[in-house]
Protein backbone atom coordinates (compact mmCIF):
# COMPACT_ATOMS: atom_id res chain seq x y z
CA UNK A 1 0.00 0.00 0.00
CA UNK A 2 1.47 3.31 -1.03
CA UNK A 3 0.46 6.29 1.07
CA UNK A 4 0.67 9.73 -0.46
CA UNK A 5 0.23 12.50 2.00
CA UNK A 6 -1.84 15.44 0.89
CA UNK A 7 0.23 18.53 0.11
CA UNK A 8 0.20 20.95 2.99
CA UNK A 9 -1.29 24.39 2.45
CA UNK A 10 0.94 27.41 3.17
CA UNK A 11 -0.90 28.24 6.40
CA UNK A 12 -0.56 24.67 7.59
CA UNK A 13 3.14 24.71 6.80
CA UNK A 14 3.60 27.82 8.92
CA UNK A 15 1.57 26.37 11.79
CA UNK A 16 3.51 23.09 11.76
CA UNK A 17 6.96 24.59 11.17
CA UNK A 18 7.78 24.75 14.89
CA UNK A 19 7.31 20.98 15.19
CA UNK A 20 9.78 20.28 12.42
CA UNK A 21 12.15 22.89 13.80
CA UNK A 22 12.07 21.37 17.28
CA UNK A 23 12.70 17.89 15.88
CA UNK A 24 15.57 19.19 13.76
CA UNK A 25 17.12 20.95 16.77
CA UNK A 26 17.05 17.76 18.83
CA UNK A 27 18.49 15.58 16.03
CA UNK A 28 20.95 17.85 14.28
CA UNK A 29 21.61 20.16 17.22
CA UNK A 30 22.71 17.26 19.40
CA UNK A 31 24.88 15.94 16.58
CA UNK A 32 26.50 19.34 16.05
CA UNK A 33 27.19 19.60 19.80
CA UNK A 34 29.25 16.40 19.91
CA UNK A 35 32.61 18.05 19.05
CA UNK A 36 32.18 20.38 22.02
CA UNK A 37 32.01 17.41 24.40
CA UNK A 38 35.05 15.65 25.80
CA UNK A 39 35.89 12.33 24.11
CA UNK A 40 34.35 9.30 25.82
CA UNK A 41 36.68 6.32 26.09
CA UNK A 42 35.51 2.75 26.42
CA UNK A 43 35.57 1.60 30.05
CA UNK A 44 37.47 -1.70 30.02
CA UNK A 45 35.55 -2.79 33.11
CA UNK A 46 32.53 -3.06 30.83
CA UNK A 47 33.86 -6.47 29.73
CA UNK A 48 33.91 -7.79 33.30
CA UNK A 49 30.44 -9.33 33.45
CA UNK A 50 29.16 -10.80 36.68
CA UNK A 51 28.01 -14.16 35.32
CA UNK A 52 30.98 -16.06 33.89
CA UNK A 53 29.66 -19.58 34.41
CA UNK A 54 30.48 -22.24 31.82
CA UNK A 55 27.83 -24.76 30.77
CA UNK A 56 28.14 -27.42 28.07
CA UNK A 57 31.54 -25.99 27.20
CA UNK A 58 30.06 -22.55 26.45
CA UNK A 59 31.76 -19.71 28.37
CA UNK A 60 29.47 -17.06 29.84
CA UNK A 61 26.64 -19.30 28.69
CA UNK A 62 23.59 -17.35 29.86
CA UNK A 63 24.90 -14.12 28.35
CA UNK A 64 25.56 -16.01 25.11
CA UNK A 65 22.30 -17.94 24.71
CA UNK A 66 20.08 -15.07 25.91
CA UNK A 67 20.70 -13.54 22.48
CA UNK A 68 18.62 -16.24 20.79
CA UNK A 69 15.34 -14.23 21.05
CA UNK A 70 16.83 -11.56 18.78
CA UNK A 71 17.35 -14.15 16.05
CA UNK A 72 13.80 -15.46 16.40
CA UNK A 73 12.19 -12.00 16.41
CA UNK A 74 14.39 -10.86 13.55
CA UNK A 75 13.29 -13.84 11.47
CA UNK A 76 9.62 -13.40 12.30
CA UNK A 77 9.70 -9.68 11.55
CA UNK A 78 11.57 -10.08 8.28
CA UNK A 79 9.17 -12.79 7.11
CA UNK A 80 6.18 -10.60 7.97
CA UNK A 81 7.61 -7.61 6.12
CA UNK A 82 8.50 -9.77 3.14
CA UNK A 83 5.03 -11.30 2.83
CA UNK A 84 2.77 -8.43 3.84
CA UNK A 85 5.15 -5.57 4.35
CA UNK A 86 3.92 -2.52 6.22
CA UNK A 87 3.84 0.60 4.07
CA UNK A 88 5.28 3.12 3.64
CA UNK A 89 8.54 2.15 5.43
CA UNK A 90 8.67 -1.50 4.41
CA UNK A 91 12.34 -1.45 3.45
CA UNK A 92 13.41 0.24 6.68
CA UNK A 93 11.43 -2.24 8.78
CA UNK A 94 13.03 -5.13 6.89
CA UNK A 95 16.50 -3.72 7.58
CA UNK A 96 15.56 -3.35 11.24
CA UNK A 97 14.71 -7.05 11.55
CA UNK A 98 17.82 -8.06 9.63
CA UNK A 99 19.79 -5.98 12.12
CA UNK A 100 18.06 -7.73 15.04
CA UNK A 101 18.96 -11.16 13.67
CA UNK A 102 22.57 -10.04 13.27
CA UNK A 103 22.56 -8.65 16.81
CA UNK A 104 21.93 -12.20 18.00
CA UNK A 105 25.03 -13.46 16.20
CA UNK A 106 27.25 -10.48 16.99
CA UNK A 107 26.34 -10.30 20.68
CA UNK A 108 26.76 -14.06 21.17
CA UNK A 109 30.18 -13.82 19.51
CA UNK A 110 31.16 -10.97 21.83
CA UNK A 111 29.96 -12.63 25.02
CA UNK A 112 31.79 -15.84 24.15
CA UNK A 113 35.04 -13.90 24.61
CA UNK A 114 34.38 -10.32 25.79
CA UNK A 115 36.95 -7.73 24.78
CA UNK A 116 36.99 -4.51 22.77
CA UNK A 117 37.73 -6.17 19.42
CA UNK A 118 34.83 -8.62 19.69
CA UNK A 119 32.58 -5.83 20.96
CA UNK A 120 32.79 -4.28 17.49
CA UNK A 121 30.74 -7.18 16.11
CA UNK A 122 28.14 -6.68 18.82
CA UNK A 123 27.73 -2.97 18.18
CA UNK A 124 27.76 -2.94 14.36
CA UNK A 125 24.37 -4.68 13.94
CA UNK A 126 22.93 -2.71 16.86
CA UNK A 127 23.50 0.52 14.96
CA UNK A 128 21.78 -0.98 11.91
CA UNK A 129 18.73 -1.55 14.10
CA UNK A 130 18.75 1.90 15.68
CA UNK A 131 19.21 3.78 12.41
CA UNK A 132 16.68 1.76 10.43
CA UNK A 133 14.12 2.31 13.21
CA UNK A 134 14.91 6.02 13.02
CA UNK A 135 14.34 6.08 9.24
CA UNK A 136 11.16 3.97 9.45
CA UNK A 137 9.54 6.25 12.01
CA UNK A 138 10.48 9.46 10.20
CA UNK A 139 9.01 7.99 7.04
CA UNK A 140 5.72 7.14 8.72
CA UNK A 141 5.27 10.21 10.90
CA UNK A 142 6.71 12.87 8.56
CA UNK A 143 7.00 11.83 4.92
CA UNK A 144 7.80 8.50 3.31
CA UNK A 145 10.33 10.20 1.04
CA UNK A 146 12.33 11.31 4.06
CA UNK A 147 12.48 7.77 5.40
CA UNK A 148 13.54 6.25 2.09
CA UNK A 149 16.24 8.84 1.42
CA UNK A 150 17.54 8.74 4.97
CA UNK A 151 17.70 4.95 5.47
CA UNK A 152 21.04 4.05 3.95
CA UNK A 153 22.90 7.27 4.88
CA UNK A 154 21.66 6.76 8.46
CA UNK A 155 22.79 3.12 8.49
CA UNK A 156 26.22 4.19 7.21
CA UNK A 157 26.47 6.79 9.97
CA UNK A 158 25.61 4.09 12.49
CA UNK A 159 28.24 1.69 11.17
CA UNK A 160 30.74 4.54 10.97
CA UNK A 161 30.14 5.42 14.61
CA UNK A 162 31.31 1.95 15.67
CA UNK A 163 34.38 2.08 13.43
CA UNK A 164 35.18 5.58 14.70
CA UNK A 165 35.06 4.30 18.27
CA UNK A 166 37.18 1.25 17.37
CA UNK A 167 39.85 3.38 15.71
CA UNK A 168 39.88 6.34 18.11
CA UNK A 169 38.44 4.98 21.38
CA UNK A 170 35.84 7.75 21.33
CA UNK A 171 32.23 6.74 21.96
CA UNK A 172 30.55 10.11 21.42
CA UNK A 173 29.07 9.40 17.99
CA UNK A 174 28.08 5.86 18.93
CA UNK A 175 26.20 7.12 22.00
CA UNK A 176 24.37 9.62 19.77
CA UNK A 177 23.42 6.86 17.31
CA UNK A 178 22.04 4.71 20.13
CA UNK A 179 20.03 7.27 22.05
CA UNK A 180 18.80 9.94 19.62
CA UNK A 181 16.48 7.56 17.69
CA UNK A 182 14.96 6.51 21.02
CA UNK A 183 14.54 10.13 22.09
CA UNK A 184 12.77 10.86 18.82
CA UNK A 185 10.04 8.26 19.54
CA UNK A 186 8.15 10.30 22.18
CA UNK A 187 8.67 13.47 20.14
CA UNK A 188 7.05 11.95 17.07
CA UNK A 189 4.16 10.56 19.09
CA UNK A 190 3.51 13.91 20.76
CA UNK A 191 4.08 16.25 17.81
CA UNK A 192 3.02 14.32 14.71
CA UNK A 193 0.49 11.78 13.47
CA UNK A 194 1.00 8.66 11.39
CA UNK A 195 -1.45 6.81 9.18
CA UNK A 196 -1.44 3.76 11.44
CA UNK A 197 -2.98 2.59 14.70
CA UNK A 198 -1.18 0.94 17.63
CA UNK A 199 1.60 3.52 17.80
CA UNK A 200 1.27 3.33 21.60
CA UNK A 201 3.22 0.09 21.37
CA UNK A 202 6.29 2.15 20.56
CA UNK A 203 6.08 3.48 24.12
CA UNK A 204 5.90 -0.10 25.38
CA UNK A 205 8.98 -0.98 23.34
CA UNK A 206 10.81 2.06 24.66
CA UNK A 207 9.87 1.12 28.21
CA UNK A 208 11.30 -2.37 27.79
CA UNK A 209 14.54 -0.89 26.49
CA UNK A 210 14.82 1.54 29.42
CA UNK A 211 14.38 -1.40 31.79
CA UNK A 212 17.04 -3.27 29.84
CA UNK A 213 19.56 -0.46 30.35
CA UNK A 214 18.64 -0.36 34.03
CA UNK A 215 19.32 -4.06 34.54
CA UNK A 216 22.54 -3.76 32.56
CA UNK A 217 23.80 -1.20 35.08
CA UNK A 218 22.90 -3.58 37.94
CA UNK A 219 24.54 -6.66 36.45
CA UNK A 220 26.23 -8.03 39.56
CA UNK A 221 23.65 -6.75 42.03
CA UNK A 222 20.87 -8.65 40.24
CA UNK A 223 22.97 -11.82 40.14
CA UNK A 224 23.45 -11.56 43.92
CA UNK A 225 19.78 -10.70 44.53
CA UNK A 226 18.63 -13.76 42.57
CA UNK A 227 21.05 -16.06 44.42
CA UNK A 228 23.09 -16.58 41.27
CA UNK A 229 20.17 -17.54 39.04
CA UNK A 230 20.40 -14.72 36.52
CA UNK A 231 22.53 -11.62 36.03
CA UNK A 232 21.45 -8.13 35.08
CA UNK A 233 23.12 -8.39 31.69
CA UNK A 234 21.27 -11.57 30.80
CA UNK A 235 18.03 -9.82 31.76
CA UNK A 236 19.10 -6.88 29.63
CA UNK A 237 19.14 -9.12 26.55
CA UNK A 238 15.71 -10.55 27.35
CA UNK A 239 14.14 -7.17 28.08
CA UNK A 240 15.62 -5.57 24.95
CA UNK A 241 14.24 -8.52 22.96
CA UNK A 242 10.83 -7.85 24.54
CA UNK A 243 11.08 -4.31 23.20
CA UNK A 244 11.86 -5.62 19.73
CA UNK A 245 8.94 -8.04 19.98
CA UNK A 246 6.65 -5.13 20.86
CA UNK A 247 7.63 -3.45 17.59
CA UNK A 248 6.91 -6.68 15.73
CA UNK A 249 3.49 -6.96 17.35
CA UNK A 250 2.75 -3.33 16.52
CA UNK A 251 3.40 -3.99 12.84
CA UNK A 252 1.25 -7.12 12.82
CA UNK A 253 -1.73 -5.62 14.65
CA UNK A 254 -1.91 -2.10 13.34
CA UNK A 255 -4.31 -0.94 10.68
CA UNK A 256 -4.28 1.88 8.18
CA UNK A 257 -6.08 5.04 9.26
CA UNK A 258 -7.26 7.35 6.46
CA UNK A 259 -6.26 10.97 6.97
CA UNK A 260 -9.86 12.08 7.44
CA UNK A 261 -10.11 9.69 10.41
CA UNK A 262 -8.25 12.10 12.69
Amino acid sequence: MRINRKPMLPNTLVQDAWRYLLLAIVVFGSLAALPALAPVAQDLNYHAFADTRVFLGIPNMLNVISNLPFLIIGGLGFKFCLNSGPAPSRQAWMVLFIGLALVSVGSAFYHWNPHSDSLVWDRLPMTVGFMSLFAALLGEFLDQRIGKRLLWPAVLVGLGSVLHWHWTDDLRLYVWVQFVPLLVIPMLLLLFKSNYSHNWMLVVALGWYVLAKFTEALDGAILDATAGIVSGHTLKHLLAAAGAYSVYLMLRRRRYLPEDAY
